[in-house]
């Protein structure tokens, strides 16, 4: 069967969403292979992406594994929702960033010098 990943893909993202009726997948075919584009209800994104992207991950990996079986490199593009907005990070902080409680360095030096 030639779209094995297109029903896989929308059986598992069906079983995943709240709003299974706005799920769209648009299969495309070149000489690099099979892309998959999936497209979700904004306030569905968060269940398909996953903690740290461990859920998105996983589902591109077993689409691979089934791209595997047909003969054909599969890969998964996930649809930003209109009118989504990124949060944006401060310039040099990173996405572990300590929080706004924990003191600096130079801070606890200080703390320390009074004792």
């Amino acid at each position: 069967m030639e779209d094995a990943d297109k029903v896989f893909l929308e059986y598992v993202v069906k079983a995943l969403v709240d709003n299974p009726n706005d799920v769209k997948i648009d299969r495309t075919v070149d000489e690099m292979g099979v892309l998959i584009s999936l497209t979700v209800n904004h306030a569905d994104m968060g269940k398909i992406i996953g903690r740290m992207g461990n859920t998105a991950k996983a589902i591109r990996t077993l689409l691979r594994i089934i791209g595997m079986k047909n003969n054909a490199r599969v890969n998964l593009k996930i649809n930003e929702p209109e009118g989504s907005v990124r949060p944006e990070r401060p310039m040099g902080a990173s996405s572990a960033s300590a929080p706004s409680s924990y003191k600096t360095v130079d801070q606890v030096i200080e703390d320390l010098k009074g004792i």
